[in-house]
């Protein structure tokens, strides 16, 4: 199997966009250019709207990825288990796309005997420990997040720690949104060490507006610049472009 560089998006936000666009429409869009965006919800209270419930939910499904809601206290773990979730997700996507080539348009994972599914699912697992990952991740630093950054903070520490154990590379971006001149702000470009968050964080401030899908497609523009990049400077294509 073609191995690749699975991209992801991790939205970190606790309440609903009120500007620009459809933040469900730029998911799919994300979707659409291999990219899987997963979401987290925090709360700090046991309290939901449900408005940011379906949207959080909306934004996982139409981007191909996962949605966890969770108390503050439990963001570190969350995380980590969305985060490898989706990757098993995708790689098993991908699996059974090249099934389907094996053995016809209508095979899939759960035709296979047993004993195959096992191994195939050992194959998946090595992939899930070896393929490239790239995630960008978004935090919502609209005022209602300002107590819950520091928490934040803390579970990507432990992200970091957790992905670096793997065999494959990683590389992580930041980006926050509501941005001081505009829609999001990158605030750490690509760098496999995500323990520079530390010299980000203190500086962030929160409030304003929530602009959850111009921050996608900041994002989105984001990766598309990197490939144009690469593409200048080499003909290898490393990325695996499907998103199930």
């Amino acid at each position: 199997m073609r191995k690749g560089t699975l991209r992801q998006i991790l939205l970190i936000t606790d309440g609903c966009s009120n500007h620009g666009e459809d933040p469900i429409a730029m998911a799919a869009l994300a979707k659409e250019q291999g990219i899987t965006i997963n979401v987290i919800g925090v709360l700090d209270q046991d309290i939901i709207d449900e408005n940011g419930l379906r949207e959080i939910e909306g934004i996982a499904l139409s981007g191909g990825g996962v949605s966890q809601v969770v108390y503050a206290k439990q963001l570190s773990q969350t995380v980590q288990m969305v985060t490898r979730k989706a990757m098993t997700q995708t790689l098993q996507g991908v699996v059974n796309q090249e099934l389907k080539q094996i053995l016809g348009s209508h095979a899939s994972f759960e035709d296979l005997p047993p004993e195959k599914r096992s191994e195939v699912m050992e194959v998946v697992e090595e992939l899930g420990e070896t393929v490239n990952l790239e995630v960008l991740i978004l935090v919502d630093t609209s005022g209602s997040m300002k107590t819950k950054l520091p928490t934040v903070k803390e579970a990507l520490f432990d992200l970091s720690l957790s992905l670096n154990a793997r065999l494959g590379n990683n590389r992580f971006s930041i980006f926050v949104f509501p941005g001081k001149r505009g829609d999001a702000d990158k605030v750490l470009d690509w760098t496999p060490k995500l323990e520079a968050i530390s010299t980000v964080f203190p500086k962030l401030t929160s409030g304003g507006i929530t602009p959850t899908g111009p921050a996608i497609r900041e994002a989105l523009h984001h990766f598309n610049k990197k490939r144009s990049l690469r593409s200048l400077l080499s003909d290898d294509d490393p990325y695996i472009e499907e998103s199930m």
